[in-house]
C-alpha cells in the first residue's frame, strides 16, 4: 500500500501503476477554462458531435414505458445479444452463439474485463504505438507488461508483421489491434491483416484483441476487414470488441459488446458480475434499435466526417512546419510538430516536447489538443475533427498564428 501524505487515505499499489487518461484530463481542463470565461475550442475529446438518432431515442423511451428498468442479465439481454450476433454475421461474416457474446458498459469496459479475466502478473500485452491511451494503463493496472511496437508516419502508423514477430515471447498473452486506430486513423487492409495473421497462427498461446469501435468510419470504398474474418484459425482466440458509441453518436449510453470464445466470455461475465453487473437495460434496448434499425445516419455521419477530414488535413499541411498524414478512418488527425521543438511561443513558453506544444496552444490560443506522448509516439498531437466546420476553421487559424509566432 502507498501511504498518502496526510497519513489518512491509502491508495493501492495497483492504482500507483496507472495514470489518469490524458484525453479526459485535457478535455476537463478545456471545460474548466471555458467555464471561467475563456474562449475555448475543444478538439481533444473523441465524441461525435451529432445527436443520437431519433429512432434510437424512441426505442429507449418505449423501453422505459414498457417497464424495462430492472436489473439486466450480467452479460446482456438476449435481444441485444441476438442483434449483435446478426451484426457480426451481416457485416463481418462471423458466426457466434449467444454464449460467445458479451455486452458491457462501453467498449472500454469490454476490453478491461477481458484483461482482468486473463492477465497474470508478468504477462505481456503487445500494442502498436501510437495506441489508445487506455490499453497501456489497463495492462499496467492488471500487473502485466505492455510491449510497445513502434510505428511511424512513413509506414502509415501500422504494425509490420516482422515487428510483431520480434515482440512475441512465451509470456505474450494479448496482441491488441485497433483499426481504424485512435489516434492515428490508420486502417489495416485485408493484405496487412493477412500478414499479421500469418505470424499469429504460429503462436497458439497468443490471444488477439481486435478493437473495431471505429469500424463504420472508414473513408475508402474498400470493405472493412477484421482479423477473425480474415483468418478463421484465429477466431477461437480472438475477442472482437465493438460498440455503439462512435457509429451511432451514443457515447453517453455506455454500450459496448464483444464476440469471442465461450470460455473467455464466461470468465469476463464472472468478472463483470462483481464489478458493475449488466449494462443499463434501457440503453441495451436502444442499442438493439441502433444495430437492427435504419443505418442512414451512420452513412451520413461518415460523409460529414470525410468532408471535415479533407478540410482539416489540407489546412494543417498548409501551416509551415507541420506535417499531417490523411487518416484512413476514425475522426482524428495526428500531425507531427517536430519542427517546433526547441522554439519559444509568443507568450514566452519554451516548447521542448509535444506536451509543451499542446499546453501552450491551449493557454495562449484556447484550443485543446492531446499530446502524442499520451499515445506513445512523439512528437505529434491529436486533433479531433468531431466538431463543427466553423470550429475547425477557427482552430486551424489559431494554430497557424500560434506556429507562425514561434521563434
Amino acid at each position: 500500500m502507498i501511504k498518502a501524505a496526510d497519513g489518512g487515505f491509502h491508495r493501492s499499489a495497483a492504482l500507483a501503476a496507472i495514470q489518469p487518461s490524458a484525453t479526459i484530463a485535457i478535455t476537463q481542463l478545456a471545460r474548466d477554462l471555458k467555464k471561467a470565461g475563456q474562449d475555448v475550442i475543444s478538439l481533444s475529446i473523441g465524441e461525435p458531435d451529432f445527436p443520437t438518432p431519433d429512432n434510437i431515442q424512441m426505442a429507449a423511451l418505449r423501453a422505459i414505458q414498457e417497464g424495462q428498468t430492472k436489473y439486466p442479465p450480467v452479460g446482456g439481454i438476449l435481444e441485444l445479444k441476438d442483434a449483435v450476433r446478426r451484426k457480426f454475421q451481416r457485416e463481418n461474416s462471423l458466426d457466434y452463439l449467444p454464449a460467445e457474446i458479451i455486452v458491457g458498459n462501453g467498449c472500454k469496459q469490454v476490453i478491461a474485463t477481458a484483461m482482468m479475466a486473463t492477465l497474470d502478473p508478468g504477462d505481456e500485452v503487445i500494442m502498436a504505438a501510437p495506441y489508445y491511451v487506455s490499453y497501456l494503463q489497463l495492462a499496467n493496472l492488471f500487473a502485466a507488461k505492455p510491449v510497445i511496437v513502434a510505428t511511424s508516419i512513413d509506414n502509415g502508423f501500422l504494425m509490420r508483421p516482422e515487428d510483431l514477430e520480434r515482440a512475441i515471447t512465451p509470456r505474450t498473452k494479448w496482441v491488441i489491434l485497433n483499426s481504424p486506430g485512435n489516434p492515428s486513423g490508420a486502417v489495416y487492409s485485408r493484405y496487412a491483416l493477412s500478414a499479421l495473421a500469418e505470424v499469429l497462427v504460429r503462436y497458439p498461446h497468443v490471444m488477439v484483441l481486435s478493437d473495431d469501435i471505429y469500424e463504420h468510419l472508414v473513408y475508402s470504398e474498400d470493405k472493412y476487414w477484421t482479423i477473425a474474418e480474415i483468418e478463421p484459425r484465429l477466431k477461437e482466440r480472438t475477442l472482437t470488441a465493438n460498440g455503439v458509441s462512435k457509429a451511432y453518436s451514443m457515447t453517453g449510453w455506455r454500450i459496448g459488446y464483444g464476440g469471442g470464445p465461450a470460455p473467455l466470455i464466461q470468465a469476463m461475465e464472472l468478472a463483470q458480475s462483481q464489478l458493475t453487473g449488466g449494462a443499463c437495460r434501457i440503453s441495451q434496448w436502444a442499442a438493439v434499435e441502433a444495430l437492427d434499425g435504419p443505418q442512414e445516419s451512420v452513412r451520413q455521419a461518415r460523409e460529414i466526417f470525410l468532408d471535415r477530414r479533407n478540410v482539416i488535413v489540407a489546412a494543417l499541411n498548409k501551416i509551415p512546419g507541420l506535417t499531417c498524414r490523411a487518416p484512413d478512418g476514425a475522426f482524428y488527425a495526428y500531425p507531427s510538430c517536430r519542427n517546433f521543438l526547441g522554439r519559444t511561443t509568443a507568450g514566452g513558453r519554451r516548447v521542448q516536447t509535444d506536451e509543451d506544444f499542446c499546453a501552450a496552444f491551449l493557454v495562449e490560443h484556447g484550443v485543446s489538443a492531446v499530446q502524442g506522448a499520451a499515445f506513445g509516439l512523439s512528437p505529434h498531437f491529436r486533433i479531433s475533427f468531431a466538431a463543427s466546420m466553423e470550429s475547425l476553421d477557427e482552430a486551424c487559424n489559431r494554430l497557424k498564428e500560434f506556429c507562425r509566432a514561434m521563434t
